[in-house]
């Protein structure tokens, strides 16, 4: 019975929290900028639970077999384009072979930012978008229609006077423009839509969806069968756009999960701080000097443990 709960925790599949933060590490240590420093809070890292050990030992195997890791990865391009596909492609390796065709779909998009990276897209009709970091878009202008297809992240857009119909598609589903200016933001399990200006109607991916209006000061959370009821959307939901992040009471956790949207590595918050909570406006062009800025505004502490492994901490008294 042992050997067989064993085996069964041997084949269980890897959580992707834990994958990526493996696959930071080995690209990190392949990058040829690792210090001993970081090369000691990588082994410390894969010491800590047997599920990052069993991560390690996947992730050596992918990038032994696949043999994909470009040799741009052995300069020092932790920041560029190169190391997000490496990511994206290993992460994918690791938690579903046939993910990759999915990542695939991402490397290939029309248009792509990378992490911290926000990118303005001029359309062809005269509209605008703006991607946020990490994203991945197409772009498909026919005679009948008008159609935006967010492969990965979030966008702002912005339409444009035409007769053709104007969609944006995720995986969950479909948006429709009605003459509108509005956010779409794709998670794993499920899509957000944010009205800013005038409606937008929502059509799930299932046949059985019903469609859902969407008035200008609300958001809906839609996955592949139904779209939610309209609530109230948060002041300031476009402040990415302008290079801000925008925090209303919100709690700390919560704070650092969006502030790790634009910079590389891991980013973490200990249970004692948690659920502090802070509102300001912050630039996300300097992630750094935004973690400083949190020692002044609450009783916590960053720590690096290198540049790439950061941990907020409630300060000792």
């Amino acid at each position: 019975m042992r050997a067989a709960g064993m085996s069964s925790q041997a084949a269980a599949p890897l959580s992707r929290k834990v994958a990526r933060e493996a696959v930071e590490w080995y690209l990190l240590e392949q990058s040829g900028q690792a210090t001993p420093d970081d090369l000691a809070a990588s082994a410390h890292w894969r010491s800590l639970d047997g599920e990052h050990a069993r991560a390690w030992e996947k992730i050596l195997q992918v990038g032994k077999t696949t043999g994909m890791l470009p040799s741009a990865l052995a300069a020092p391009v932790l920041r560029r384009p190169q190391r997000r596909v490496a990511m994206q492609t290993l992460l994918a390796l690791m938690l579903a072979p046939g993910a990759w065709l999915l990542v695939r779909n991402d490397v290939l998009a029309d248009y792509r930012s990378s992490v911290g990276e926000r990118r303005a897209i001029r359309l062809p009709d005269g509209g605008r978008v703006m991607l946020n970091t990490d994203s991945a878009l197409d772009i498909a202008y026919t005679q009948n229609e008008r159609l935006l297809t967010l492969r990965r992240g979030e966008l702002l857009v912005e339409t444009h006077a035409d007769p053709r119909p104007f969609f944006v598609a995720t995986h969950h589903g479909r948006i429709r423009a009605l003459g509108t200016r509005f956010i779409v933001r794709q998670g794993e399990k499920a899509s957000l839509v944010t009205v800013l200006e005038h409606a937008v109607e929502i059509t799930a991916l299932a046949p059985s969806a019903t469609l859902r209006r969407v008035q200008a000061g609300q958001q809906s959370c839609f996955n592949d069968e139904h779209a939610g009821l309209p609530t109230p959307a948060p002041a300031q939901a476009d402040a990415w756009s302008r290079g801000m992040l925008a925090a209303n009471n919100m709690r700390l956790d919560d704070f650092a999960a969006e502030l790790a949207r634009y910079r590389p590595g891991l980013l973490r918050v200990e249970a004692q701080a948690a659920s502090l909570r802070l509102s300001g406006a912050f630039q996300l062009d300097d992630t750094g000097a935004v973690l400083d800025s949190l020692t002044r505004m609450l009783p916590v502490e960053v720590l690096y443990r290198t540049p790439y492994w950061v941990t907020i901490t409630a300060r000792k008294k």
